[in-house]
């Protein structure tokens, strides 16, 4: 389910079951939901933070860039 949402869903049904989690609790299937949402958002953040440190290029002081 999760793989084919873009990151504004995700993010919208991580807190929509959090402010329900908040206000009259979640049965155990939302609370596995809330869990797998979480940590694909998680990895999707870290892949994209990967993918902008692959695209700096280090400047050296003799050579410009690297």
């Amino acid at each position: 389910m999760e793989e084919n949402m873009n990151i504004e869903e995700l993010i919208a049904r991580i807190n929509y079951l959090y402010k329900k989690s908040q206000e009259e609790g979640l049965n155990e299937k939302e609370k596995e939901e809330q869990k797998l949402l979480r940590r694909e958002y998680v990895e999707r953040v870290k892949l994209n933070f990967r993918a902008q440190l692959n695209q700096i290029e280090r400047k050296t002081p003799d050579k410009g860039l690297n």
